[in-house]
């Protein structure tokens, strides 16, 4: 197969769907892996694309993710690690097992897929792995612990993993975004806006982007046109770094 092959977690909806599109605009061959669902498989078969049904909160699952790229495409180029939720919950208040599967989801999980692709991706040449952080892999909000600890700690392995590949030609990096409007994202600032009596731009402006210098939110499609670059042969002597696209969120 002469096209690259790509594989996006968390690739039916929101960023995930976003770069799943972009790339196949690009002229990838692109699975996209997400909990097992009828919608689910119905978006992947909607945007042609491979669907992998995973649960990433299970070791097994992510080993056998990669087994079946294999399998149906041959190999694997570039692995985009986006799958994730948020929770919101005080310290002293957070469930134990929901702490578990954050982190599982959003810190073991890309560990597990690069370490199972790690040899497609030295077979490729120029293997790609994209970790989508957070602004918040960075900084600090209140209540959001176990995906800010998720996030921070996936920074650290992506720079780990960015020396350990240069050898064989892999390069690691993450994209740390501010929030994306998403449905999920949509559903917060309805219930903000509910909560505070308050117009939806003004919850944007005054409560979710306040630390921001740009006060408008990101789309899908500003994440996917930066996973584009650093997915590209262009990209090749970028490792290891953090890319912000975190309207000026950490410039201060």
């Amino acid at each position: 197969m002469s096209n690259p092959i790509a594989l996006v977690t968390g690739g039916t909806s929101g960023i995930g769907l976003g770069i799943v599109r972009r790339l196949k605009q690009d002229g990838l061959t692109v699975a996209a892996l997400d909990l097992d669902s009828d919608h689910n498989r119905q978006v992947a078969d909607e945007e042609q694309v491979l669907f992998i049904a995973a649960d990433l909160s299970k070791r097994a699952h992510c080993k056998q993710a990669i087994e079946r790229i294999e399998a149906r495409l041959g190999g694997l180029d570039v692995l985009v690690n986006n799958a994730g939720f948020q929770h919101i919950s005080p310290i002293a208040d957070f469930p134990e097992d929901t702490w578990d599967t954050m982190l599982h989801v959003m810190l073991t999980a890309p560990f597990l897929l690069s370490r199972y692709a790690w040899e497609l991706l030295g077979r490729s040449g120029q293997g790609r792995i994209i970790n989508i952080a957070s602004v918040h892999g960075q900084v600090a909000s209140p209540f959001k612990s176990a995906y800010i600890s998720a996030k921070h700690g996936l920074i650290g392995f992506t720079r780990t993993a960015a020396l350990e590949g240069a050898a064989t030609g892999i390069t690691v990096n993450a994209i740390c975004p501010a929030y994306v409007r998403t449905p999920l994202v949509d559903r917060q600032l309805e219930a903000q806006a509910q909560t505070r009596n308050i117009p939806i731009e003004e919850v944007i402006a005054k409560v979710m982007l306040e630390p921001a210098a740009i006060k408008k939110l990101l789309e899908p499609e500003d994440v996917a046109a930066l996973v584009s670059y650093v997915a590209s042969k262009s990209a090749w002597g970028m490792t290891g770094s953090v890319l912000n696209l975190d309207l000026g969120w950490t410039a201060r």
